[in-house]
This record gives C-alpha cells, structure tokens and sequence, in this order.
C-alpha cells in the first residue's frame, strides 16, 4: 500500500500522538457553531498555516461541519505551493499518515474521479510529497471523524479549477457518496516580507487587509463565486489556493449549497498579539473557516 508520510510534522504541527491532542484540545473552539449554519454542510474552508496561527480557526470550521453531520468520505482540494506542479492531482489509493494514526484513501472515489475527468485531473501521488496546506488538515479531520477517508487532490489555481469541482460533486451524487469535499486556502499574505504592503504599515493597513482585502474574497465564497476566485485571488493577492476555492465553490454548488457561513476569521497579526502583546502591524496572513 502507498503510503505519504507527514513532512511537516513537528513544524506546522505537533509530531507525536499525545502533543498533537493537546494541543487540538487547547484549539477546540469554545463558542458555539452560528446560528446560521447549513443544517446539512456539504463542503468547507480552511486555512492551512501552522496550528499555532491558523489551527483554531480550521478546526473551528471542521468541528462546525461535525456539528450537522459525520461523513465517511473527505474530499481534499489543497492549494499548490510547487511551481514543478504543472496539472490538478490526486492521490488515488493507500493511505496518509498522521501523528493520529493513518487515514486511508477512499480508492473506489477517487477512481470514479479520475475516471469522469480524463485530462483535467491525473494520478501524481508526488504532487502531494511536499504540499503542506492538506497534510495540516489530516489529523484534525482523524481527530473529529476518526473513521472517515479523505480523498486529497492539488487543485491549480487555472481557469479548469471550477470544472474540477463540478465533475466532483457530480460523482458523488452518482454514487450516492456520503462524502463532503473541504478546500484549504490562506487569505492575503500582507506586508513587505511578502511582497505586497499596498497599504503601507501601521494599523490603518491591518485594517485595509481584514476588511477590503480579505473581505472581497471572504465575499465571495459566501455568494459560492466559483468562477470569480481565481481572477480575484490573481488581482487582489488574498487567496494563495485560488484553485482550491473555486472547486470547493463548484463542488459545494453541485450537492445543493446556497449560502455560505463564515464560521471564523483571523489574521497571524491577531494570534501573535493576542499571545505576545500588541507591536505595530508590518505582516499577516488571513485565515477564514467557512461551511456550505
């Protein structure tokens, strides 16, 4: 059996069992879901930063997920970090590894994937060997629903993502699939260190960031704009899995989704002042939990 073993354990984080349920425990959420999340959620998004930044505010938006409903199946859109990633992937058969314990591939879905999408999506297990945004997910998703299967695919942030996306939620209403599909996406990468500080620094530009840049995008995904992000993330900088949005969107729209719920957002800027103290702002990156 292929197995992908962890490459940012103990990085982005914890790398044993125990460490990891810690520090899951000190994440859980300790509000309620809102009041107007979906009755039955059929897809999410999550932020894939190291736990420390970003931790809470996925495993707010898995756990509100759970809250409605325990799928058998996960399907995974991740972002794509590697430039030698040159077409949407997905990693058919065995199983992931986690701190948690491993989590299998739900083979008899991916196959149907791949076989309704002949040269939109091929099987490169490798496009997934040094991707982080799905690997920071797995053991919160072994945690929450310790017998669910993931289905992981790197989704290129190109003008096919929305088709991806469509062709997946149509396979699992033809397979009557108990499956829900989860897209992995940081928000703006703001400040100078990244390349993109339009705004200067200072408090005014944290502000600009959360609620103009940020908030286009978060804007759209609750309108299900599947066919807009990518453009909007090439644009305005505030999304780094622009492909993992628009599939999400699309398959999300494909299982019946109307509306999408904001369940959580932050910046990095937030958590390290909440734990350190306040500075002057000079870099973040925003993180939103989201269901549909």
């Amino acid at each position: 059996m292929m197995v992908r073993e962890p490459v940012v354990a103990g990085q982005f984080y914890p790398g044993t069992r125990d460490t990891c349920i810690r520090m899951i425990d000190q994440l859980k959420p300790a509000a309620a879901p809102p009041a107007d999340l979906p009755e039955r959620p059929v897809a999410a998004i999550v932020p894939h930063a190291g736990w420390v930044y970003s931790g809470s505010t996925a495993l707010a938006a898995l756990a509100a997920l759970k809250s409605r409903r325990v799928p058998k199946t996960v399907v995974l859109f991740g972002a794509v970090h590697s430039h030698r990633v040159r077409q949407t992937s997905i990693f058919s058969f065995g199983g992931w590894q986690t701190p948690l314990g491993l989590v299998q591939v739900d083979d008899r879905l991916a196959r149907e994937i791949l076989a309704q999408a002949p040269g939109l999506i091929t099987d490169d297990p490798r496009a997934h060997e040094q991707e982080h945004s799905l690997e920071v997910q797995v053991p919160l998703i072994r945690y929450l629903m310790p017998e669910a299967r993931i289905v992981p695919i790197a989704v290129l942030p190109d003008a096919e993502a929305p088709a991806v996306g469509r062709i997946v939620g149509q396979v699992i209403q033809n397979l009557a699939a108990d499956a829900v599909c989860v897209g992995s996406t940081d928000l703006t990468h703001y400040g100078p260190g990244y390349g993109f500080a339009p705004a200067g620094t200072g408090p005014a530009a944290h502000k600009w960031m959360r609620d103009v840049n940020d908030r286009r995008m978060i804007d759209l995904l609750l309108r299900l704009d599947a066919e807009a992000a990518v453009a909007e993330a090439r644009i305005s900088a505030n999304a780094c899995g622009a492909g993992a949005i628009a599939a999400t969107l699309a398959a999300a729209r494909e299982l019946g989704a109307k509306r999408g719920c904001l369940v959580q957002y932050t910046t990095s800027y937030d958590v390290s002042t909440e734990k350190a103290g306040a500075e002057d702002f000079e870099m973040a990156v925003g993180y939103a939990g989201m269901v549909f």
